[in-house]
């Protein structure tokens, strides 16, 4: 994954519709302390854990971390029930943003909540688009993503003030950033 500026480059991971909170991270798994960093790296190893066994692996078994750092799904994702360690367990796993034609809003309001990664909704839908391991490009500027074979580029919607929230790692970071709470 390369980024620079307002550019994030990465393999892309296509997810469906309706992928749920216990698909991306299963319940066994919330036992697990993502502020305890032996922790939070094995979140990430359990990323999408809950996926079909027919759909490919989102973790490369050898590192424990995935080698995708964009993730494209349809509808609805992060449906299902209210739990932070599901954006968590992405970030950790070490992808940084999420391009989904609709979000669960607490699942959007989760990956803001902890910075972990950047929930872009896509004007299309992006699925039948992309495949598993194409590369890709979010310009954060433009709101776009293009894919990198053939330049194809796409509309992403506003992520407005959201924005530097996550790029502050999260709503408790981007509060002590701008002085609602005291540095500590």
């Amino acid at each position: 994954m390369n980024q620079k500026n307002n550019i994030l480059r990465a393999k892309v991971y296509v997810a469906g519709d309706n992928i749920d909170t216990d698909q991306i991270i299963p319940a066994h798994y919330l036992n697990l302390v993502p502020t305890i960093p032996e922790e939070y790296a094995k979140l990430g190893s359990y990323a999408m854990a809950g996926l079909p066994s027919t759909a490919l692996p989102f973790i490369d078994e050898t590192t424990g971390r995935t080698p995708y750092g964009i993730m494209i799904a349809g509808r609805n994702f992060g449906c299902g029930s209210s739990r932070e360690h599901a954006p968590v367990a992405i970030g950790a796993a070490g992808c940084k943003a999420i391009v989904a034609e609709s979000y669960a809003r607490i699942f959007f309001r989760n990956c803001v909540a902890t910075g972990e990664a950047y929930p872009y909704e896509s004007e299309t839908l992006l699925t039948s688009e992309f495949k598993t391991g194409d590369e890709a490009e979010i310009n954060t500027e433009e709101g776009t993503i293009t894919r990198v074979s053939d330049g194809a580029v796409f509309k992403l919607k506003e992520i407005g003030a959201v924005g530097p929230v996550i790029a502050a790692g999260g709503m408790f970071k981007y509060a002590r950033e701008i002085g609602i709470i005291k540095q500590g």
